[in-house]
């Protein structure tokens, strides 16, 4: 309904009475103007000859969570009229004749994060949001058209049982667990769909996995071998300390994951790592057309799965997903474990007054003797790990008491006392310690192998694809490669859902051809580098 007044107090008073008839159950007195639920197009009227087209109506999306992926995705989104973009002229030439501007609504637990987001971009608004408060979540969720979660994958299914009520799509960059696959019959008879997966790792390697198998099943080829390898990892001019690595975030999803069992298919053995022996099992990797990266794979949880979820389960005899790192992270990380240093368990040395990091050492080292105003420094570190037994090899001893000196492990200063085990004193001096200066950049990697060949095993290729992306600083604003890889997916996934190309209803990941023919697509007209190639 378009109104106008020449006063602004008259259109504000308009505009609450028009609300009070729409909610008469509600005290509005209390209600700011971003929560009503009535949508009002407000501009002043210049013409005694009102025509609806004068006000152009906007396509809204919500966002929750302001975390560090969320930028580029509200980036992205809240750009949609600028022309000039060599992605939004793609998109509109191919995918969209009839196209609305889209204002975007981030909201946040703190309105002060999502305000961060939105400061300098036109078309989003920050609005602070607490999805347990299920007024107010269903309350944004019927004001847009499709809902993108960033949020903890913990916090999806909330979202998720909102949008089926509402019939609203929705978009994650999470992983599809059991407890969401089972909202498929639900989101199918609400008439939205559910697209998880739809970032880097899940995602953009599912798209590129699904195109290159796709093609090939078309050229008649059987997949004998599938393997992936993916990671975010600082570009080499910030891989400056001993680990050769940096967080981006919290560092205690990373770190656990470390000591998660991996499974995997290797030439039609099924092989089993336990999770305490997971670094030990890491391998070299060279990639032929990335030669300067002195690289090392981990076998990356279950790849098993994806034997079925990529179709090729009952051909392929070795299936194999890894975690990509520098070379010689594992051996440090797996010396650290050992030593007790990712033990999550409450530990009785840390419940004792304010122990100090050095103290703390030396009780995980079990050394004895060592005055109390004295330091303990590399030499000392090293030739006690040896010693015990928890290095076999000096040169390896040495890198992790780099590791252990560098992260002020053995410093004379006090452990929080938020530190209650082992692994809450990693994460602490790693969260410190291990983060990107304002200038420095991160990086990521990922690459697929897959040999293919005809049904008599004459003819045989390998096809190869990669995606190699640094992260960015522009106009004095740094966006990590990690951000942009996750962002840019899961607002490709909101367009397309936007648009219709996405006719699939229900729980979905992007490996449907609806959906990674024009995501990939776009992905390089965003300006992601993606290259393919074919080797006999």
């Amino acid at each position: 309904m378009p109104i106008g007044a020449d006063d602004i107090g008259i259109l504000d008073k308009i505009i609450h009475s028009l609300s009070r008839m729409a909610n008469p159950q509600e005290n509005l007195d209390l209600v700011n103007n971003e929560t009503n639920k009535i949508f009002l197009k407000v501009g002043k009227i210049q013409e005694s000859g009102f025509k609806s087209e004068d006000v152009k109506r906007k396509t809204a999306v919500l966002l929750l969570g302001a975390g560090r992926v969320c930028y580029p995705a509200v980036d992205l989104l809240a750009s949609s009229g600028n022309s000039c973009c060599q992605f939004w002229k793609t998109f509109l030439e191919q995918y969209a004749e009839d196209w609305n501007d889209i204002e975007v609504i981030v909201a946040s637990l703190y309105l002060k994060d999502a305000k961060e987001i939105t400061e300098d971009i036109a078309n989003a608004t920050a609005v602070e949001l607490d999805i347990t408060d299920s007024e107010k979540l269903f309350m944004y969720i019927s004001q847009v058209e499709v809902v993108i979660s960033l949020l903890p994958p913990s916090c999806h299914l909330t979202v998720a049982n909102a949008c089926i009520e509402l019939r609203k799509h929705l978009v994650t960059a999470s992983y599809i667990n059991d407890a969401m696959t089972l909202l498929d019959e639900k989101a199918r008879n609400a008439g939205i769909t559910i697209l998880g997966e739809m970032g880097l790792d899940p995602g953009i390697d599912h798209m590129l996995a699904m195109k290159m198998i796709n093609e090939s099943h078309l050229q008649n080829r059987i997949v004998k071998s599938f393997m992936s390898y993916c990671g975010g990892i600082p570009s080499p001019e910030s891989a400056n300390n001993p680990l050769a690595y940096k967080f981006s975030w919290n560092p205690a999803g990373a770190i656990r994951a470390g000591s998660n069992p991996a499974t995997y298919k290797y030439e039609g053995k099924t092989v089993k790592v336990e999770g305490k022996d997971l670094y030990d099992s890491a391998v070299r990797l060279r990639l032929p057309d990335l030669p300067a990266f002195a690289l090392e794979c981990i076998p990356n949880r279950n790849s098993l799965i994806y034997g079925d979820v990529y179709g090729i389960g009952h051909e392929a005899s070795t299936i194999f997903r890894g975690t990509l790192r520098y070379e010689g992270f594992s051996e440090v990380m797996g010396t650290l474990a050992r030593i007790g240093f990712l033990d999550a368990e409450v530990h009785s040395f840390l419940r004792n007054g304010r122990p100090l990091f050095r103290d703390f050492l030396l009780e995980l080292l079990k050394i004895k003797g060592v005055s109390s105003g004295s330091t303990i420094g590399e030499k000392a570190i090293s030739e006690s790990l040896i010693s015990s037994g928890l290095c076999k090899v000096q040169e390896t001893a040495v890198k992790v008491a780099k590791t252990i000196v560098f992260l002020g492990l053995h410093e004379p200063t006090e452990i929080p006392s938020s530190c209650q085990s082992a692994f809450d004193v990693t994460c602490y001096r790693m969260e410190e310690r291990l983060t990107y200066s304002k200038n420095e950049q991160d990086m990521v990697l990922l690459h697929h192998e897959i040999q293919v060949a005809t049904p008599d095993d004459q003819q045989t290729e390998c096809r190869k694809a990669t995606l190699l992306e640094f992260g960015t600083t522009m106009n004095g604003k740094s966006t990590s490669a990690m951000a942009l890889t996750v962002g840019i997916p899961a607002a490709i996934g909101a367009l397309l859902l936007l648009t219709n190309k996405i006719k699939t209803r229900g729980v979905l990941r992007p490996i449907e051809s609806e959906v990674y023919i024009p995501a990939l697509d776009l992905l390089q007209a965003y300006g992601f580098k993606l290259t393919e190639k074919v080797e006999s």
